[in-house]
C-alpha cells in the first residue's frame, strides 16, 4: 500500500508548538536552559520519527504532547530524581520598565517554588494545562485519566497555588 500522507510542514509544526512545549518544560524544570534542551530533544526525536506519524491516529500536537512527556520521563529516569523549581527564567522581549520586569521574577520565582511543593502528579497537570494550553479533554486523554478527575485535581491544585500565593504575599 502506497503511503499517501501529506508530509508535515515541519516549519510551521516547529513555530506553532516550540513555545507551548518550552513552556511546558519551564513548569516541569524550572529552569530555561535545561527547558530549552528538553524541546530540542523533543523535537530532534518528533524530526527522526517524522515518518511514524499518522494523522489518522491523533493530531500533530498530541503527538508531540508525547514526545515531550516522554522526553521529561526519561530526563528524570536518567537524572534519578525530581528537581526543585527554584526559578523560571523567560527571556525578557520587550520594554518594560526595569521596577516591572523586577517584579515579574520575582513572581516567577516564587511561583516556582509553589508549583516545586505540588506532587508531582499536579505539577504535570499544571504544566500541561497551563505550559502547553491543552483543553481537560486532551490532558485527560494523554494521561489515560477521566476529564472529571483531571477538572477536580486541576481545581484543587489551582485552588491551592491561589491560596499559597496570598500567604506568600502577605509575608
Amino acid at each position: 500500500m502506497e503511503n499517501t500522507r501529506q508530509p508535515l510542514d515541519w516549519d510551521a509544526v516547529y513555530w506553532e508548538y516550540m513555545p507551548r512545549i518550552f513552556n511546558y518544560f519551564c513548569y516541569q524544570v524550572g529552569d530555561t536552559a535545561l527547558a530549552e534542551d528538553l524541546t530540542a530533544t523533543t523535537f530532534v526525536k518528533a524530526w527522526k520519527a517524522r515518518k511514524e506519524y499518522n494523522p489518522a491516529r491523533g493530531a500533530v500536537s498530541t503527538w508531540l504532547f508525547t514526545i515531550a512527556r516522554n522526553t521529561a520521563n526519561d530526563y528524570y529516569r536518567r537524572e534519578r530524581m525530581n528537581l526543585p523549581l527554584e526559578t523560571v527564567h523567560l527571556p525578557i522581549t520587550d520594554e518594560r520598565p526595569v521596577e516591572e520586569t523586577l517584579q515579574q521574577e520575582m513572581d516567577n520565582t516564587r511561583l516556582a517554588q509553589l508549583l516545586a511543593q505540588l506532587s508531582p502528579r499536579d505539577r504535570e497537570l499544571i504544566a500541561l494545562k497551563f505550559g502547553l494550553g491543552m483543553s481537560n479533554r486532551a490532558v485527560a486523554k494523554l494521561l489515560n485519566m477521566s476529564e472529571s478527575t483531571v477538572g477536580t485535581a486541576l481545581f484543587r491544585a489551582v485552588k491551592w497555588l491561589r491560596a499559597a500565593w496570598e500567604v506568600t504575599t502577605h509575608e
